[in-house]
This record gives structure tokens, C-alpha cells and sequence, in this order.
């Protein structure tokens, strides 16, 4: 069962604004708000003590005047009349020590107001207080006379004065200051959601862009360009996460492109099986051969994928396993269609062994082999030798070679030194062998100073 402030804190988090431009504009808003109500508590406040201030300088000075017509030199206290003092005599007490002398119409000896006054004048000291008799009446005292030890003042004189106008003037100037602070709290808001909008701008575009340029894999990137050092960073963040994508993409593409490459020729194969199986009526044995064949085939379009794919998945530098690689390269030699009067020879001793699997042995050696086949002009040669870090397969072919200008572009994939040469390929092949040499920790170099013909070195650890 929910509670109160669950409650309270789900419906809080769905009025917070969703956007940026509307978290700001409230934060600033709050913040604003903070600020007036302390501004106008402490204005109000300054406000109401000057105005009781000026209240208490005014009942003294008239407490002052309404003193200098009481003569304390004679015995009893007595109240000089002036003309035209009625208007002074206006709420003013006058006592001679605790004796009341004069006193407001208004207000009788028993009243509350008259009882205040009484107690003031016999402080013997300027002192005021506050009284509420229907409205809140201010008195304050003045002594005349000087205060005779242990009997107080010889006279005093106590003035009152009503505190309606005071508070009028003050609760006035409270709801002029409330009114300017929601005058200001709105022009704030509105302000600062056009601040920020304005602000945000251009992250909105450059995300659009963004998305756009993902979209498609463009060059395009934001640069430095003339921006704010916030937004300047943000467009190198964007640039790195652009470049991130467009790898991706072309990573996939890649593998794509590689795969094809690669269970083209088992493909082919397969083809080419069923084709002659279907031409004519086969044995049992033959087709017991054609079976195996195209079991054999679908075999390594499946090691293939896998290679591949584990490859391109986990990017690791190194790759377990073993393999007997005169075994390997019998098997690969064996497998692959050398076109009519061109031979296949492997040399080497046979108790070595490659620090690789031998599927990824077979998917290194591979494409140069195809390659090799498919220029040479009557051998191809595998040629294995152990070497101190390791050990060195060496694939050669007595075909035209390598124009010497096309040598820097070798592995680069989807370069083809002839493009019209008569064969087919999509320049990946020798890519994907030095990526592969290359993840298990060797390298696929081509050596140009061997001729005539070609030659490609694989360096793989040693089992």
C-alpha cells in the first residue's frame, strides 16, 4: 500500500519538466524565488521598524512639547494653560509623580490605555509600549523634571497615538513588494526559457545533424567551428561517437564482404556437385562420392563462418590451439581445384606444429593459396620451415607478380591490381588472411625482391 510521501514524491517527479530547457527554467525560477521572499521579508521588516521609529519620535516630541507646560519648580506639580493647547492635550497623560493630572476624554482613569500609561510614567524613563484597545495604540513616556531618588520622576508626561495609519502604510508597501515579485518572478521565467532555448539551439541542431550523419556514415563531423567551449566539447564527443559508428559500419561491411569471399568457393563446389550429380543417372558409389563431397563443402562453409565470426566477435590477439600444419596444407592443397597444368607441391618437415587452430590455419593459408592458383602458370608451391620465434609458410607461384606500384596497396581490401584481368575476385582475401595472421599473433607479409613470380610469407607461433 502506498504511503503519503510516496505519494507526494511520485506526483512531484511527474510535474518536474521533462526537458532541459523547462528543468532550467524552474531551477531558475526557484532560485529567484528564493531570493525575493528574502528580499521582500527583510525589506518589510526595515520597513515597519522605520515606520514605529518615526511613530516614537513623534509621540516624544510632543510628549517634549506638551512637558514644557508643566512647571515642577513649585509644590504641587502644577499644568501652565496656553492658549489654544487643546489640540495639544490630544491623548496626553500627565502625571505629578504617580498622581494623574490630566487625562484624553477617552479615555477614564480605569481604562486599559489610561492603566498602560500609568505604569509607563512611573518608569521614569523614555520607555514606549503597545496596547490594543480596538486598534493597536503606541504610548510613550517623558520625564519632567528630573527622578527624585526612591520616588520616581516629580511629573512625567505620556503620549498615544493610533497605529492604523502605520500599519496601513506598511501592509500598503507588503502587497506592492508581493505584486513586484510576481512581476519578476514571471518576466524571470519567461526570460529564462527564451535564454535557454536560445542557448540550446544549436545542441539541438548538431544532434540532428548527428543522427542525419549516422544515418548515412558521412564524413561530415562538427570540428571545432565557432561555438562555446561547452558546445565545442560536446562536438568533439559527437565526432568520437560518429567515428565509432561509421567503424562499426564499416566493420560490418567488412565482415560482409569477407564471408562472401570466403564460402564462395565451397559454394561453388556444392554447385558444380549437385550440376553433375543431375546431368545424368549416377552410381551408388558416385553418388556416395558426391555426397561426401558436398558434406565436405557445407563442412567448410560451416568452419568458415565460425573463423570468422569468432574472429570479428572477440578481436583477440592471441587464439588457442594446435595444429599439425603439413597435415593442414596436404588437406587445403588436396581440396582446392588447381586449374590444368598447374601442380601443387608442399614441402617441409613433417612434425611441426602451429601454435593455431587448424581451421584458423586453413582460413590464413587459404586465400594466398587461391591467389596463388589463380596466377600462376604451372606451379604453386607451400613450402614450411621452422624459424627461431617460430615458423614461416611460404606461398609461391611462377605467375607475372606484383606490379611493383601496386605493392603498397596489397592489403588494403577491395584493391585489385587488374580488376580486368579475367578473374574473378573482391581484393578481400588477402586482407582477411594478415587480419587472421594478426590475431593469433603472426603476420602475412609479401616478399617483393623474389622473382620471377610471387611470393607471400605467413609467420605463425609455433605450437
Amino acid at each position: 500500500m502506498s504511503t503519503v510521501p510516496g505519494l507526494l514524491a511520485a506526483a512531484a517527479r511527474r510535474c518536474r519538466p521533462r526537458t532541459l530547457r523547462g528543468r532550467l527554467s524552474l531551477i531558475a525560477l526557484t532560485t529567484a524565488a528564493l531570493v525575493m521572499v528574502v528580499l521582500t521579508v527583510v525589506f518589510n521588516t526595515i520597513v515597519r521598524q522605520r515606520l514605529q521609529q518615526q511613530a516614537d519620535n513623534e509621540l516624544h516630541a510632543r510628549a517634549g512639547a506638551v512637558a514644557a507646560t508643566v512647571d515642577t519648580r513649585h509644590h504641587p506639580v502644577r499644568v501652565l494653560e496656553t492658549p489654544g493647547d487643546a489640540a495639544l492635550d490630544t491623548n496626553v497623560w500627565i502625571y505629578a509623580g504617580t498622581r494623574l493630572l490630566e487625562h484624553p476624554a477617552s479615555a477614564p482613569p480605569g481604562d486599559t490605555v489610561t492603566r498602560t500609561a500609568t505604569g509607563l510614567a512611573a518608569h521614569g524613563d523614555k520607555r514606549c509600549a503597545e496596547v490594543t484597545a480596538g486598534d493597536r495604540i503606541r504610548l510613550c513616556a517623558e520625564p519632567v523634571g528630573g527622578v527624585r531618588p526612591g520616588a520616581g520622576p516629580a511629573a512625567a508626561v505620556v503620549t498615544a497615538m493610533d497605529l492604523a495609519p502605520y500599519r496601513a502604510s506598511a501592509d500598503t508597501l507588503l502587497i506592492a513588494s508581493l505584486a513586484l515579485d510576481t512581476g519578476v518572478l514571471a518576466c524571470t521565467y519567461v526570460l529564462t526559457r527564451l535564454a535557454v532555448g536560445r542557448a540550446l539551439r544549436p545542441v539541438r541542431t548538431m544532434t540532428e545533424q548527428a543522427t542525419r550523419w549516422s544515418v548515412v556514415a558521412s564524413d561530415q563531423r562538427f570540428g571545432a567551428g565557432d561555438r562555446p567551449v561547452e558546445l565545442t566539447r560536446l562536438g568533439a564527443s559527437l565526432d568520437e561517437l560518429l567515428d565509432r559508428i561509421r567503424a562499426v559500419l564499416r566493420h560490418e561491411q567488412q565482415l560482409t564482404q569477407e564471408l562472401s569471399h570466403e564460402l564462395r568457393n565451397p559454394l561453388a563446389r556444392i554447385t558444380a556437385e549437385l550440376d553433375w550429380w543431375q546431368t545424368r543417372p549416377r552410381s551408388n558409389a558416385e553418388t556416395r562420392a558426391t555426397h561426401a563431397s558436398i558434406a565436405d563443402a557445407a563442412t567448410s562453409m560451416r568452419t568458415i563462418c565460425e573463423t570468422v565470426l569468432d574472429d570479428a566477435r572477440a578481436g583477440a590477439h592471441t587464439v588457442p590451439g594446435t595444429a599439425d600444419i603439413m597435415a593442414v596444407l596436404r588437406r587445403l592443397a588436396a581440396r582446392l581445384e588447381a586449374p590444368e597444368k598447374t601442380t601443387i607441391t608442399v614441402s617441409g618437415p613433417d612434425t611441426l606444429v602451429a601454435g593455431v587452430p587448424a581451421a584458423l590455419l586453413e582460413r590464413i593459408v587459404a586465400p594466398l593459396l587461391d591467389n596463388a592458383l589463380r596466377y600462376a602458370r604451372t606451379r604453386v608451391a607451400l613450402r614450411v620451415s621452422p624459424e627461431p620465434d617460430g615458423m614461416r609458410v611460404a606461398v609461391v607461384d611462377d605467375g607475372p607478380g606484383v606490379p611493383a606500384a601496386f605493392t603498397a596497396h596489397l592489403f588494403q581490401p577491395g584493391r585489385r591490381a587488374d580488376p580486368e584481368d579475367g578473374h574473378g575476385g573482391a581484393g578481400l582475401g588477402l586482407p582477411l588472411a594478415r587480419r587472421l595472421a594478426r590475431s593469433a599473433g603472426g603476420e602475412v607479409t609479401h616478399d617483393a625482391g623474389h622473382t620471377p613470380g610471387t611470393r607471400f610469407v605467413v609467420s605463425l607461433p609455433a605450437g
